[in-house]
């Protein structure tokens, strides 16, 4: 115990004298917190400073089906074909991250049938689901977070990921030989949801970009929707008939688009295709092929002290003189005797007397 509280008492002082030792460099008010490690020799980061494009606009569009759900678009018999489109502003963050601000239109179409007498009854119901969403989706790419040390080439296609949450709303309706057809007495089932707070979604998908130019770039990707919600499948309010098909208690969609992204800036490439590792295999090899441009000792060293001519003041040193870093011979007593003769090195003397004090 008495040791560790020297200890601490010995540490102490130290630790503050180097808290305020000459090691700190002094604040600015450009910049107010740097240090002699190195940091002091930085520039603000602003527009000017910015190497590569990072915002984007994104528009799509492509198939769009119910799945998972009590009325479906995919059955063995019948593929019933809705559409899916977007438009997107896009901000890339970092070379592996980038954020989305995505509007989403599409329809799906849906068919199901009630088991037993009722299902005879009202046959096969068709529903139709209008909807619109908006979204914040984050986009992770994998091609540059997955990328291999040893992978120098550069490359074209890029692997995708996203997810994302946002609001959605939207208009559906319900069509059977039943309760629910059109007729003079009865009239379809419809549901409207408004986009609002009270309708959270979420999605997630993946997705193949290739690198057309430096201004445009074309994906491939397919997204999956939860709804979250039991009447998004057109099949009624929630405790109907054709909402016990199933016990899911969220409907969810799948989508599959083709989309183009206009990279918007001046530079010449965008930030989701730069590696940095490129960047550093690149100056390696500048700095392993360049030529050696210094030459050492370009006119020798005649006397052969270990300092070149090129700044040797002493060209002519005695052999065996040590010597300082201009080539001149030493002389620690500066009694002009140089070291090499001098029998008392450490006491001046005369030149006579071989630098020893005359007794």
């Amino acid at each position: 115990m008495k040791l560790g509280l020297l200890l601490l008492a010995t540490t102490l002082p130290i630790a503050a004298f180097a808290q305020n030792s000459s090691t700190t460099v002094n604040s600015s008010t450009e910049y107010p917190n740097t240090f002699s490690s190195g940091s002091a020799n930085v520039q603000p980061f602003d527009n000017k400073a910015r190497r590569f494009r990072d915002w984007s606009i994104s528009v799509g569009g492509g198939p769009a089906f119910m799945v998972h759900s009590d009325l479906k678009s995919i059955r063995k018999d019948k593929i019933n074909w809705g559409y899916n489109a977007y438009v997107s502003i896009d901000k890339q963050i970092s070379h592996t991250f980038g954020l989305s601000i995505m509007y989403t239109r599409g329809e799906t179409k849906q068919t199901g049938q009630l088991a037993g007498a009722a299902g005879q009854s009202a046959g096969v119901a068709t529903a139709t689901t209008q909807f619109d969403q908006l979204a914040l989706l984050g986009d992770i790419n994998f091609s540059n977070l997955l990328r291999r040390v040893d992978n120098h080439s550069p490359y074209r296609w890029a692997f995708h990921g996203y997810m994302g949450i946002g609001l959605q709303g939207y208009r559906t309706s319900l069509h059977d030989n039943d309760v629910n057809k059109w007729g003079n007495k009865t009239t379809p089932a419809f549901i409207d949801v408004p986009l609002g707070i009270g309708s959270v979604y979420y999605q997630g998908g993946l997705g193949l970009k290739y690198n057309v130019s430096k201004l445009i770039d074309i994906e491939a990707r397919t997204m999956y929707f939860i709804s979250g919600d039991e009447e998004f499948d057109g099949g009624g309010f929630a405790y109907s008939n054709y909402n016990l098909i199933n016990p899911r208690k969220s409907d969810n969609s799948w989508a599959v688009t083709l989309g183009a992204s206009f990279k918007l800036g001046k530079h010449e490439s965008h930030l989701a295709w730069h590696d940095p590792l490129q960047e550093a295999y690149y100056r390696t090899s500048v700095l392993e092929n360049a030529s050696t441009d210094l030459v050492v000792c370009e006119k020798g060293d005649a006397d052969n002290d270990g300092v070149c001519d090129d700044w040797d003041r002493q060209l002519d040193t005695p052999a065996g003189a040590r010597v300082d870093g201009a080539g001149v011979a030493l002389d620690i007593d500066l009694d002009g005797v140089i070291d090499l003769y001098d029998k008392c090195v450490t006491v001046p003397g005369p030149v006579e007397n071989n630098g020893c004090p005359v007794k």
